[in-house]
C-alpha cells in the first residue's frame, strides 16, 4: 500500500492509499491545502485539528453548493427529457393519423340550355351578317 507525504496548511502528513489512487489523494490534499492556507492567511497560526476541521467544513460547504446546482441541472434535464418524449409522442401520433378525406371541390358548370341558346344566337348573328353582306353586294351592283 503506497504512502504519500502531503502538505496541508504548511504541515506535513504521511497518508496511505490504495495502489493507483495516489493521484486522487494528492488532488484531494491540494484542495484541502488551498482551504487551509486561506484560513491561516486570515487567522494566523491555528491548532492543527481546528485548521483541518475548518478547511474540511469549507470544502463540504462548497461541495453542498455544487450538489445543489447539480440537482437543479438534473431536474432541468429530466424536464427536458419529458418534454422531448411528449413531443416525440405527438409527432408519432401526427404521422400515424390517417390522411384527411379529400376535399370535394365543385366546379360550376354552364347548363346545356345556356350553351344551346348561345349557339342559336351565334347562328342567327351569322345569318344576319350573311344577309347584310348579300344586300350590300346587291346594292353595289
Amino acid at each position: 500500500m503506497p504512502e504519500l507525504e502531503i502538505l496541508i496548511g504548511g504541515r506535513s502528513f504521511d497518508v496511505a492509499c490504495q495502489e493507483g489512487e495516489e493521484h486522487y489523494l494528492q488532488a484531494a490534499a491540494d484542495m484541502l491545502n488551498t482551504e487551509a492556507s486561506a484560513l491561516i492567511a486570515q487567522t494566523g497560526r491555528i491548532p492543527e485539528a481546528r485548521m483541518l476541521l475548518m478547511a474540511g467544513l469549507m470544502l463540504a460547504d462548497r461541495t453542498a453548493g455544487v450538489e445543489d446546482r447539480l440537482k437543479v441541472q438534473e431536474d432541468e434535464i429530466e424536464a427536458l427529457k419529458a418534454e422531448n418524449e411528449r413531443l416525440k409522442t405527438s409527432l408519432e401520433a401526427a404521422q400515424n393519423r390517417p390522411a384527411p378525406p379529400p376535399e370535394r371541390v365543385e366546379v360550376p358548370v354552364v347548363p346545356s340550355s345556356v350553351t344551346d341558346t348561345l349557339a342559336e344566337l351565334a347562328a342567327r348573328a351569322e345569318s344576319l351578317a350573311a344577309q347584310v353582306e348579300e344586300k350590300a353586294s346587291t346594292n353595289a351592283e
